[in-house]
């Protein structure tokens, strides 16, 4: 996997490849449903395309994640 800039805008591709870098499965095509539906990451328009800044992608992660677990059972 190639390094990506740490502060720079991503493509809709770089993102999820920033993410998956994270450990955090998420496909390009899944970004572009949630851009479309709502409940993604923020992004803004460069002429007619979608791009990321890494800590709203963090930002965002975080807000998916649950919080720390011991067991699966529920209470």
């Amino acid at each position: 996997m190639k390094t990506l800039p740490t502060r720079a805008y991503l493509t809709r591709s770089e993102a999820a490849e920033y993410l998956q870098g994270r450990g955090l499965k998420v496909a390009s095509a899944t970004l572009a449903k949630l851009a479309v539906n709502g409940g993604g990451p923020p992004f803004r328009k460069f002429m007619s395309r979608a791009v990321y800044e890494p800590d709203d992608l963090d930002v965002w992660a975080k807000t998916k994640l649950s919080v720390k677990q011991r067991s699966t059972a529920t209470e």
